[in-house]
């Protein structure tokens, strides 16, 4: 009899284990999880935007940047769309962060029509470009008539 006492509680508090296991691994998952949109999607996607974790991408319009200690302020471009972003973090910002730079805001959008970005990525076009192929001067020899 009280094997089988023992055998329920271990089970029970095996499924109670399991359990909050399960649901802290699906609600961090949700947590983590931020959509990828362009600045267009964004501003088009009407209250939803606002509930979402979201990373948006655009170009650092060229003099926007206004750092002040660990805050800093600018704006995103793309295919004509503009989208002020102000960033808090702990991270500064990259060395590759400046004006015309590509980069990648995640964080969440405001009723104030402001990307509030807790993180922030760039990277400069050309240092990534592919090296461009070496030309190398042809000799010819003069052409001679008989």
């Amino acid at each position: 009899m009280q094997s089988k006492q023992l055998t329920l509680r271990v089970a029970i508090a095996m499924a109670i284990i399991l359990g909050t296991i399960g649901y802290l691994a699906v609600t961090g998952v949700r947590a983590n999880k931020s959509y990828y949109v362009t600045i267009a999607e964004l501003q088009g996607m009407g209250n939803k935007a606002f509930t979402r974790h979201l990373r948006v991408a655009g170009n650092v319009q060229p003099g926007s940047i206004q750092q002040e200690a660990s805050h800093m302020r600018f704006v995103l471009m793309e295919q004509g769309h503009t989208l002020p972003v102000n960033y808090t973090g702990m991270e500064p910002p990259p060395d590759t962060f400046k004006d015309n730079a590509q980069a990648l805001a995640i964080g969440t959008y405001g009723r104030d029509g402001v990307f509030h970005a807790t993180q922030i990525q760039a990277k400069c076009a050309s240092k990534y470009a592919p090296a461009q192929p070496k030309t190398t001067a042809m000799t010819t020899a003069p052409v001679q008539s008989h």
